[in-house]
């Protein structure tokens, strides 16, 4: 009578075909292989052995990553915002299926990974896109180790590219002045935005998604807690903003009051010559009838208006940019100044805006010079 193999226990043996089979037996199922020569079965049963050590369950043995994938991205749906899940399912559906679907989870390791990384940067997929799959494939792999269903992510040993950070464009002080001075000369319609834009660092959504009962004129105070989106369907909505920090209060100055004031009594006059075609949704900075303001249209008005000012052509988020260095530049502390952002923590503020404050380091010169050196 053969013997009962034990959990985790091989065999290998000829076929009479000359193949070389080699099992395993792994939570009261069995592992098979069928290889050419006695060496591959050896090598497939040691790393069979090898990664049952580590965790490797039957069925994650026996689940393809397209059937884990599917499975997970569910769990995405149900967990983060829907942006989110829209573009997890994107780049599954587009690039990761097709080409790694059919592998088996066990079967995954960081060669195969890094190659799959490497042949996209090669047909030409832009390097965020390609750091954006990483993502998906390294939290997929994460949530697989910790279901058990494989002992290790192998994507913790590849190397994804990298993008190229885009070089960081402000306006300067003098900029800002001639800016404002534009639009306020043009009776520009999104004057209040730009300022308000300019003041707080707020970002480009959550001006957007601003309404009035979250501002309290009396006090001097914006609470920040929508932020308006483009959804999957290419529709506008509200939605909480996706880190906690971005849920904060910013504290407005005088002018900045006096200039949302304006703003509001703006809209009572334009309410009025709209033959009742406003719609009264109570955003701080409408359409020209009173709906949410479509980020598309108010780029293209953004532009224009940088066209009438003579001033370099930037984007509307670079005017958060422009907040922090000004604020950064003149004395604000970095603590303020990173709640003001709604960044999580002050040191991601000198992160990405620490080479924009060539003020305080000639200061933290001067400083130190007078301390260290001797002579006068």
């Amino acid at each position: 009578m053969t013997a009962k193999r034990g959990h985790k226990e091989g065999t290998i043996y000829q076929r009479p075909n000359g193949k070389w089979r080699a099992q395993i037996s792994l939570n009261g199922g069995r592992l098979s292989f069928t290889g050419d020569t006695r060496i591959e079965a050896q090598e497939w049963l040691r790393s069979t052995r090898n990664q049952a050590d580590n965790g490797l369950t039957l069925k994650g043995a026996k689940t393809t990553y397209g059937a884990f994938l599917t499975e997970w991205l569910a769990t995405v749906k149900q967990r983060h915002a829907e942006s989110t899940s829209y573009s997890y399912n994107q780049l599954t559906r587009t690039y990761i299926q097709p080409a790694l679907g059919r592998t088996k989870l066990r079967d995954l390791n960081p060669t195969t990974i890094q190659r799959f990384y490497n042949q996209k940067v090669t047909d030409g997929i832009g390097l965020r896109t390609v750091q954006k799959m990483h993502t998906v494939i390294h939290a997929s792999l994460n949530a697989a180790m910790k279901l058990g269903l494989i002992g290790r992510n192998p994507d913790d040993a590849t190397q994804p590219p990298k993008p190229v950070h885009k070089e960081m464009h402000f306006l300067s002080q003098e900029e800002v002045h001639k800016f404002l001075t534009t639009a306020k000369a043009t009776d520009d319609n999104n004057y209040a935005l730009y300022f308000t834009a300019i003041v707080t660092g707020m970002r480009q959504g959550e001006l957007l998604g601003l309404k009035w009962q979250e501002v309290d004129l009396e006090k001097g105070i914006v609470n920040i807690k929508f932020s308006l989106t483009r959804s999957p369907g290419g529709g506008l909505k509200l939605q909480k903003p996706k880190t906690k920090s971005s849920e904060r209060s910013i504290k407005l100055g005088k002018k900045s009051v006096a200039v949302l004031r304006r703003q509001k009594s703006r809209l009572l006059l334009e309410k009025e010559k709209s033959n009742g075609l406003w719609q009264d949704t109570d955003h701080v900075f409408p359409s020209s009838v009173g709906t949410a303001l479509d980020p598309t249209n108010l780029n293209k008005q953004f532009h224009h208006l940088l066209k009438k000012a003579d001033l370099h052509r930037v984007r509307f988020h670079d005017l958060r940019h422009t907040a922090a260095s000004l604020m950064l530049n003149n004395g604000v502390d970095v603590l303020v100044a990173s709640r003001r952002l709604g960044h999580a923590k002050p040191s991601i503020t000198l992160d990405v805006y620490g080479h924009l404050m060539p003020s305080i380091q000639a200061e933290a010169a001067d400083v130190m010079d007078n301390l260290v050196a001797r002579e006068k």
